[in-house]
Formats: C-alpha cells, structure tokens, sequence
C-alpha cells in the first residue's frame, strides 16, 4: 500500500515501563518495530532520505491492539503525549503564536481595552490581517510569540492539567499544535500536526496584558494522535467543557491558514529564523492559536472538570481534566554555593 500522500495516524505508548509507537487502522492500534518514539522514527527518516510513510509501512507488525480500550483508559497500555523526546525533554521547546485568529483577539481586547483606543493585541491582529499572508517566497509581518516550557510540561490524552497553588486560573485553549526536528545540519522538518489544549491562566494575564508571558508558563496536553501528511487550509471541531457528567459550556472552532491572520509559512519563518530555534536534534512543539475558550464567555473552570478538543481530520478527540494543586503558595529558597 502506498502511504507517501496518505493521511497517517501515530500514538506513542508504554507498556509495562516500555515505549511502543503504533500507527491507527480503527478500530484498532497496529504497533511498529525498531522505534520507541515518533521523535526516533523521524530522525531515521531524515538520516536515511526516506520518507517517513515508507518507514511505517515497513516496520508495521501483525500486533494489533484495541483502540477504544486503551483511549477510554481501560488497558494496560498507557497513551503518551502524541510526540515527545523520550530520553532530554530540555531538547523540546513548546512554544506557540497568539492573537491568529479573530475571536481570541477580540477575547483579549476585551481583557485589556481601555477607552476607546483598539488595543494592543487588536492592532498586532491586524497587522497580521494584512501582512501575515505574503506572496510565496517573500516575508511578513511577524507575528505574536510566546514561550510554554519544555518538553517536561506536555501531558497526554486523559490526564489532568495542573492549576498550581501560584496561579490565578487555569483554562483551556484549543488549537491545532505543528510538530518539528532539526536534523544535524540546523535544517527543521515538520513531521505533523496533532490536536492539543493550551492551557493557561487568563485570569492572570487579565490583570495585565504584560503577565502574558507568565500565564502561559503551564502544562498542556497534546495528542492523543500525530497526523502526518494533513493540511491546515480549513479545520473545524468542538471544544467542550464537562461539569459532574453535564456539559456546561462548548462551542464550534475553526483553525487553519483559511481562518488565520497568518500563513503557515510566515509562522513558520518567524519562528525559526532564530538560530537558537535550529540547533541540531531539537525538537519543537509549537501552537499555531486558539479560536474559541471557555474564559471568554465567562466560564471559569473548576476541580474535576473535563476539557474536550476535537478537529475533524485530526484522529479522536483530546480528552483532559483540571485539578487544582490547592493549599497556600509556598516561597522558593534559593540556596547558596
């Protein structure tokens, strides 16, 4: 079978403290051998000049696994985040680009408008709006950057999201995630794309758009599943906020460069046209903005609530849940040498 132009699935697994990479044939999860992680098959890839659906379909075994167990958490088998870097999370960089898409600039105008004035996250938008989709080949306007963390805070699929004692909130953000690795030469490779939730604290940098920068110092969640060979022209889902069993808050989404103030290749430029972005065998996480959360229609999430982020195309939904760290915030000793 021909995989070079077909839409592929990946999940990354563990298994009795072992790290599995499997493909997605539903209802079923079909492992692959020689690779214990995406990051691992795409390096051999590139090494090797091949391209990486011709690695997976010549490493597929007859190992098929159900699907709905291990998604509902019922098995043995665990989901991983969708990519990784198994054995240096300091060589991934999760990372993303704000104010994209029209409704979180207007859901940020509304933190941070004073007076009549648009505010600066409207008109950062709208520099986007009319330099952020340059003819091909030429570079636009840049574009909102922000720093998330290492490769320490990315979570799975059904596991909590953390709102430490510190923070204000913690809420969802769902977005579409591109995945990347430099090869040896500084050279970045876009492997993919995968579903994620961006979680952070609104009510923090709703205090001032300045604390921006420290309100997206918070896990997130990608996966469950890495989708190679997709487009990101026009992508649609839901995002879903459950109380106690009962929905209480959701609304349709939209992603991609046709509901986006910049191309994919200017994001794509900006952010790696630094050369700390390029250094070899570095791993990028990086979030491409957010169209609809639950902050801006004045939802604030509690202990035990569940977030759900599906994009069609994308493989099976993001499933995660808030839980609160609790308890006073406690002052970090640095100690001396």
């Amino acid at each position: 079978m021909d995989m070079k132009n077909e839409t592929l699935r990946l999940v990354q697994l563990r298994f009795n403290g072992n790290r599995y990479v499997a493909v997605v044939l539903e209802p079923h999860l079909v492992l692959l051998s020689s690779y214990h992680s995406v990051y691992e098959l795409a390096l051999a890839a590139i090494d090797s000049g091949k391209p990486i659906a011709g690695l997976i379909r010549d490493s597929k075994t007859e190992t098929k696994l159900d699907y709905n167990k291990i998604y509902n958490g019922r098995s043995e088998w665990i989901l991983l985040p969708a990519f990784d870097v198994p054995d240096n999370p300091f060589m991934c960089l999760v990372s993303g680009t704000g104010l994209t898409h029209k409704n979180s600039a207007l859901s940020r105008q509304s933190m941070h408008q004073q007076g009549e004035k648009p505010s600066d996250s409207i008109i950062m938008y709208q520099w986007g709006e009319k330099d952020g989709h340059p003819p091909a080949g030429t570079i636009g306007v840049q574009p909102e950057w922000f720093y998330k963390g290492n490769g320490t805070v990315l979570k799975a699929h059904g596991s909590s999201l953390e709102v430490p004692s510190f923070a204000n909130d913690g809420g969802e953000e769902p977005e579409v995630a591109g995945i990347y690795v430099i090869d040896q030469q500084g050279k970045p490779y876009r492997i993919g794309y995968t579903t994620g939730n961006e979680f952070s604290d609104h009510v923090m940098e709703k205090k001032n758009y300045l604390y921006l920068a420290p309100s997206k110092l918070r896990q997130c969640a990608i996966g469950p599943e890495l989708v190679i060979n997709a487009e990101l022209k026009n992508v649609a889902g839901t995002v879903t906020i459950n109380r106690q069993g009962k929905e209480v808050w959701s609304s349709a989404i939209k992603s991609g460069e046709e509901n986006m103030s910049h191309s994919l290749e200017n994001l794509e430029y900006h952010h790696f046209k630094y050369a700390g972005h390029r250094i070899p065998y570095q791993a990028h996480v990086h979030f491409f903005g957010a169209d609809a959360f639950s902050f801006g229609s004045n939802i604030q999430l509690e202990d035990g609530d569940g977030m759900e982020v599906n994009w069609h195309g994308f493989g099976r939904a993001l499933r995660n849940f808030v839980k609160t760290s609790g308890g006073q915030e406690e002052k970090i000793i640095i100690n001396s040498i």
